[in-house]
């Protein structure tokens, strides 16, 4: 076959990539191991989101396979060392969800500082408590990480009167989006001493797993709200509670955990915290313009042309 969709990826533009080309879609192939590595091994692209693991065992039983498609942002599930050693070219639409992901911090955010399903509970139950929400014009936004999501919810904070500053040594001052948006690019610390409203866009790697951790989260300003829409695992979730408990922060808006999906735990017995099942990045128009972006990579690789969208350079199929 030409083509294996092994998670919930799917649209129009695969619905047209389908009439010309082999193309098996199974959204379930990815929990098991067995079916995966079949399905791999008998095609020559493989389309992914975040839940498969693309390992070098994986890549190395797939002589046949040609490119690795990512739907969404992060790459944390794709062996890109060994996908370049085998040759296999790792396409991702990195970018393409950044103003869902945006909307959904802001939404996350506006929705923790206002209470809204915490009072919304209460009046379904015929409560009428009216207990004044909080503002977040005129506050200060912090953002670990200055990447495509980052930026783009610098975009619309700005747009609601609030003062930008991020962290990221991968990005410097003087980038030109940056510049635009006139954000802030301070140390760790300074970021986090500011913050009204703190969003995590980071994904999980050795120095970033559990950088969010009780001593980072005591250097928050009392009140602070803490928006975790990257990797859950960057956030010490007991710490988290620790913090929203004592009242050192506000309030949480979570959309990524450590675990997905989690155990029910202290986090969702607070009524300051506001959970979403990591769907940040999923919209109607984001999965419209992945898709594309995914299908148009997966003709360009398959008919001997360049990707527009590669994130490795393959040295050639061994």
């Amino acid at each position: 076959m030409d083509v294996a969709v092994v998670e919930d990826v799917w649209g129009a533009p695969f619905e047209t990539l389908a009439a010309r080309r082999s193309v098996l879609r199974d959204p379930d192939v990815w929990e098991a191991p067995d079916r995966l590595l079949a399905a791999a091994g008998a095609a020559r692209a493989l389309v992914v989101r975040n839940r498969t693991r693309v390992t070098r065992e994986l890549l190395g039983s797939a002589p046949g396979l040609r490119v690795v498609a990512r739907a969404g942002a992060g790459l944390d599930n794709v062996d890109l060392e060994a996908a370049e050693e085998l040759g296999v070219t790792v396409v991702a639409a990195l970018g393409a969800n950044a103003v869902s992901v945006a909307e959904h911090s802001l939404g996350l955010a506006f929705a923790v500082a206002r209470r809204l399903v915490e009072l919304d509970r209460e009046v379904r139950g015929g409560g009428w408590r009216r207990v004044p929400g909080r503002e977040l014009a005129g506050g200060t936004w912090g953002m670990l990480s200055a990447g495509a999501t980052a930026r783009a919810t610098a975009r619309l904070a700005r747009g609601i009167g609030m003062r930008v500053v991020a962290c990221d040594p991968h990005v410097p001052a003087d980038h030109p989006e940056v510049r635009e948006l006139g954000i802030g690019m301070l140390p760790l610390e300074r970021v986090v001493d500011e913050a009204d409203v703190l969003s995590v866009h980071l994904p999980a790697t050795e120095r970033t797993t559990g950088l969010v951790d009780a001593s980072l989260l005591a250097r928050c300003k009392p009140g602070a709200i803490l928006i975790s829409v990257g990797r859950g695992e960057v956030v010490d979730e007991s710490a988290l509670a620790d913090a929203l408990e004592s009242g050192r922060l506000a309030g949480a808006g979570l959309d990524v955990r450590a675990d997905e999906p989690p155990v029910p735990g202290r986090l969702e017995g607070l009524s300051n915290v506001v959970l979403t099942p990591h769907v940040a990045g999923i919209t109607a128009q984001s999965q419209t313009r992945i898709a594309q972006i995914l299908c148009d990579d997966i003709d360009a690789v398959l008919d001997g042309r360049a990707p527009s969208h590669a994130v490795t350079s393959p040295k050639g199929r061994v």
